[in-house]
């Protein structure tokens, strides 16, 4: 099961969701005590009032839905086409690992040097997996 390109990309769908469950589980009683009423929200700036640390995990749960979606496409393409081998299994879990680590560092110091790095060596791996699908093109 470990062996397969595809477990990594279950495992990023499971962290996005916790990441989800964490957004609402600090929002809405956030929302709640700032007494900002959910049924007239018209816009996202109406959320500006609430605390930093809430925002950033929300922050952080949309940020899980622009960059990794380039993991999705790559683990599905290595898979279909036979590329998916222990390399790329281990590429794969690289990322998730260092998009937990991301999500960790944002939502709990946010220290933006080092959650930049972290953020640049997971786009490292990105660009190590697309290369190695080209190459299995030739």
């Amino acid at each position: 099961m470990f062996q397969s390109v595809m477990t990594p990309v279950l495992a990023m769908v499971g962290w996005t969701l916790v990441m989800w469950l964490w957004m609402y589980a600090t929002r809405l009683p956030a929302m709640q005590k700032a007494g900002i009423d959910a049924t007239k929200i018209q816009q996202k700036g109406e959320l500006d009032g609430l605390p930093i640390e809430v925002k950033r995990i929300a922050d952080n749960y949309n940020h899980l839905h622009e960059q990794p979606v380039i993991f999705y496409a790559l683990c599905v393409y290595s898979h279909l086409v036979g590329v998916g081998d222990g390399l790329m299994v281990m590429l794969a879990w690289a990322y998730v690992g260092l998009r937990i680590a991301h999500s960790l560092i944002q939502a709990l110091w946010n220290f933006v040097p080092v959650r930049f790095l972290v953020f640049m060596l997971g786009s490292v791996v990105l660009i190590v997996m697309a290369v190695r699908n080209g190459l299995a093109l030739l």
